[in-house]
């Protein structure tokens, strides 16, 4: 059959109703797919027949009224202009007809009689006036007026009559008695609607949007419309409004399903559901050929392309109209459906978790199984539903408090702070026995984590009444073994011997890579750098990525190389580590991964950079997520913002709360650290000191004495020296020194630099020529620029200005390029004091400046104690260095300048 386009079709019918008022009688059935505008052209039909002096009779059929007997007939007939007399005996014979089968007399025929006598109505009017009759979704009409109205064409090839009915071409309409009794007739024309052609989608987005909004997405209109007219009318007014498909294309999708029908309606529902066509017959409790049928009716109606819906608003939109009830059915049956017909793990768990139910064991397995493969492929979010349904459904305790595990572990990933409300139920779980030995340590891990320190201890020490464990479970205790050692030694008393089995090192790939790179880092803390360590980090580093279980290796390899003295090598691998992590959306991963990027950046001298990285891993897991841990960016904060002598901003990282078990663990020296260097930069050389000596007993308590790792030490000496100890200092230094690796140049060239404030003048330019170069040779840019500016301010102490002034630029150099403002400030060009060459001036530190610039002023030292938070004997250390600095004997000579300065 020829398709028409609604021009042409209008045309036709046009040209058929010129035949009808010439007593040529004339039928036109007008067929197409759902919004191809019959409706319109009856209505416009009808229109154009009052112009050309026919009478339109109109009528539609409605889905709701197809039981209501002489429905259809009535609406013709009532709007019939007749005389009173044969109205009384139209409205009698209506009444009589519509009891007649009301009553069952006569189920699939109407009595001749009055059929004849209602037809005879029409075929009189029609000698008076033309008729033109339409009955729009006529497939709706009663079974009593479609007999009627089928009795009628058969009568009017020689009256001035014109039926026009309209239905859409879905197989059962097409296939009708009515259908075909019409389509029969010598004297009916089929007309049949097709959708818009690409050229005439543009023209209708053209007339209602324009011609530019045509060019920019008529195209696309096309394509998820497939031509339906109510489609693209809908996608024009989401494109105007939102940019794309939206609320209006999801409700004409939901109107022309609903105007389909419902067989239509449920193979929609049913593919909405499975998201392809196979299967839909199955789910839905359909034959293969009538929902094969049903979903060909929605790809010619444009719903459809290749089986699917054309945008996934679409599908979405079916979805959101069922009942709940219906569409959790709906899920529960495809689960089912999906699992015995063999689809992947995940394709049947999306089923289940929309269902919202998974007591079947089988059911159980598959969500494990599609969290096992989302986690393997970065999808943490989706990994943690399974789990938790999983876990809901699970009637095996043992198994289920290996899910929560599992659960654990992969919320970890998002927030580590999130497993803690399952930390009671695993424990509990440990003692009845439910718990394996890899799940228990996992357990003790998180435990001590959150700070729970008696607990994690408790649950270590349940690990040797286990009993033997399985090799996942060996490996797991060997790998926690290599983990406590480098992050929390005191802990691993309370672990279980190695057994033979253990030691032997026969464990998964897997767990192999994590114990080495745990290892690895444990060497890098004891031994100090070599250059095997760096050799194996990185060849841990090139053969990992961020998969299920890889973070802990990731971290250790890179820390590793951190903590051997090679930032500079770190750097990129973290870099690429936190893309990754960005991509598989693992938050938790690129917490962790800035905290270290922000250790690499401050060893490198780059105090900005550290300064960002460590407020971004907080800001990504906030401190109280971060639990022991919070030690290390903390730690980087501060000493970072002691660097940059911006104590006011790092201020609040000093007074902020950490857990007291982080005192346990690494991460608790990281922290003491920056809290002494903090304290130092602030004036409190006592307080730093008597940290920085805390720091010092735990790192040989726990053999974790690498100089590259913390060299306490060389603050402790710069406190002394502070603090009028220097020949204390001096021995600390030397004595340290000593047993310093040779390849921590970094480390040896901080000491020098202390070691030459706390030695006799006449030896300072050379110890800080040393240190320049070591300093160099480390990487390390602000101890270098901090050691460059004692060396100028040697060279000032024996009239060396020149050679001092050489070394200014490129000490503002670097600490431009450090952040390091106080460095800044102090080395900054221009100005003079007591008219000195500008340049080659005396260098002050900002605690230096600061109490110079109050006692110019006039306060008293213990005003300016009290002022500056410090004692009265580091206001007089500061006085003595001020005054010989400045050559100067007492504070009335000091310049009004600094006070200027201060102010």
């Amino acid at each position: 059959m020829a398709e028409h386009d609604e021009r042409q079709g209008m045309a036709l019918l046009r040209d058929l109703l010129d035949e009808a008022v010439t007593c040529r009688g004339r039928i036109a059935v007008v067929t197409g797919p759902i919004a191809t505008g019959k409706s319109h052209l009856l209505y416009a039909l009808t229109e154009h027949a009052l112009d050309h002096g026919a009478l339109p009779l109109t009528a539609t059929g409605s889905r709701a009224e197809r039981d209501l007997p002489l429905g259809v007939l009535a609406q013709l007939l009532r709007n019939t202009p007749m005389t009173d007399a044969h109205r009384t005996i139209t409205t009698d014979l209506l009444r009589e007809g519509a009891r007649a089968q009301l009553a069952g007399e006569t189920l699939d025929h109407v009595d001749v009689q009055i059929v004849d006598a209602l037809c005879t109505v029409l075929l009189e009017l029609s000698a008076r006036c033309p008729l033109l009759i339409t009955v729009d979704d006529a497939h709706h009409a009663d079974r009593a007026s479609q007999l009627c109205l089928a009795y009628l064409a058969r009568r009017i090839r020689y009256a001035s009559i014109m039926l026009v009915v309209s239905a859409p071409d879905h197989h059962a309409h097409r296939s009708s008695a009515f259908h075909t009794d019409l389509l029969r007739q010598p004297h009916c024309r089929p007309v049949r609607l097709s959708h818009l052609s690409a050229e005439a989608v543009a023209r209708r987005v053209a007339e209602r949007a324009g011609e530019k909004a045509a060019g920019r997405y008529a195209a696309r209109c096309h394509e998820l419309s497939g031509g339906n007219r109510l489609l693209v009318d809908a996608l024009v007014e989401d494109h105007e409004a939102v940019g794309g498909p939206g609320d209006r294309y999801a409700e004409a999708v939901l109107t022309c399903l609903h105007s389909a029908g419902p067989g239509m309606l449920l193979a929609a529902r049913g593919l909405a559901v499975l998201g392809e066509p196979a299967g839909v017959a199955r789910l839905i409790g359909e034959s293969e050929p009538n929902a094969a049928r049903s979903l060909q009716a929605l790809e010619r109606a444009g719903l459809l392309d290749g089986g699917r819906f054309r945008h996934e608003s679409a599908r979405s939109a079916v979805l959101a109209s069922l009942d709940a009830h219906d569409r959790v059915d709906l899920h529960r049956r495809a689960a089912e459906l999906t699992y015995h017909e063999g689809a992947p793990a995940g394709v049947v768990a999306g089923h289940l978790l929309l269902a919202g139910r998974a007591s079947d064991a089988w059911a159980v397995s598959v969500l494990e199984e599609a969290a096992g493969q989302a986690l393997r492929d970065g999808g943490v979010e989706p990994a943690i539903e399974y789990l938790k349904l999983a876990r809901e459904g699970c009637g095996d305790e043992r198994r289920r408090a290996r899910i929560a595990t599992t659960l654990v572990r992969a919320m970890w990933r998002i927030n580590p702070s999130g497993p803690a409300g399952h930390l009671a139920e695993l424990t509990k779980a440990l003692h009845k026995g439910h718990l394996g030995g890899g799940d228990a340590v996992v357990l003790a891990k998180a435990l001590l984590w959150h700070g729970h320190v008696a607990d994690a201890r408790d649950v270590l020490d349940h690990l040797g009444e286990l009993g033997d464990l399985d090799r996942d479970g060996l490996a797991e205790l060997a790998v926690a073994r290599a983990w406590l050692r480098g992050t929390c030694p005191s802990f691993l008393p309370h672990l279980p011997e190695p057994s033979e089995e253990e030691s032997a090192g026969a464990h998964p790939l897997g767990a192999s890579r994590r114990i080495e790179s745990a290892g690895t880092l444990v060497r890098a803390l004891t031994e100090g750098p070599c250059p095997e360590t760096v050799a194996t980090a990185e060849r841990i580093l090139r053969g990992s990525r961020l998969d299920e279980m890889s973070m802990d290796t990731v971290e250790s390899a890179l820390l590793a190389l951190t903590y051997s003295g090679r930032p500079d090598r770190a750097a990129p691998w973290c870099d690429a580590f936190i893309e990754e992590a960005a991509s598989r959306h693992a938050p938790s991963r690129q917490a962790r991964l800035s905290a270290i990027r922000a250790e690499i950046g401050l060893r490198s001298g780059d105090l900005a950079a550290a300064t960002r990285d460590a407020r971004r891993a907080l800001e990504i897991i906030p401190p109280g997520g971060w639990g022991v841990a919070v030690g290390a960016p903390l730690g980087v904060l501060l000493l970072a913002g002691a660097g940059m002598s911006r104590q006011e901003e790092a201020l609040p990282y000093v007074t902020h709360p950490v857990p007291e078990a982080m005192m346990e663990t690494r991460f608790g020296l990281l922290y003491l650290h920056g809290k002494a260097r903090f304290d130092l930069m602030a004036g409190q050389a006592g307080q730093a000191l008597r940290d920085l000596r805390l720091c010092g007993e735990r790192m040989a308590a726990w053999g974790l004495d690498s100089a590259e790792f913390i060299p306490w030490w060389v603050d402790a000496a710069e406190c002394l020296v502070r603090l009028g100890e220097p020949d204390e200092a001096r021995r600390l230094l030397e004595d340290r020194l000593g047993s310093c690796h040779r390849r921590s140049r970094r480390v040896q060239g901080m000491a020098m630099r202390v070691l030459a404030a706390a030695g006799e003048s006449r030896r300072r330019v050379v110890l800080l020529l040393r240190s320049a170069e070591m300093l160099q040779a480390g990487g390390d840019r602000y101890e270098l620029a901090r050691t460059l500016f004692d060396l100028i301010e040697a060279y000032h102490a024996i009239g060396e200005f020149r050679r001092g002034g050489v070394l200014m630029r490129r000490a503002r150099a670097l600490a431009q390029e450090c952040h390091a403002d106080g460095l800044i400030r102090a080395l900054a060009p221009g100005g003079d004091y007591d008219g000195e060459p500008p340049g080659v001036r005396p260098i002050l530190s900002d605690a230096e400046r600061r109490v110079a610039a109050l006692a110019a002023e006039g306060y008293s030292n213990r005003d300016i104690s009290a002022k500056l938070y410090i004692t009265v004997s580091t206001v007089e250390q500061h006085l003595t260095r001020v005054y010989r600095k400045l050559n100067v004997s007492r504070r009335a000579e000091l310049p009004s300048k600094l006070v200027r300065e201060h102010a």
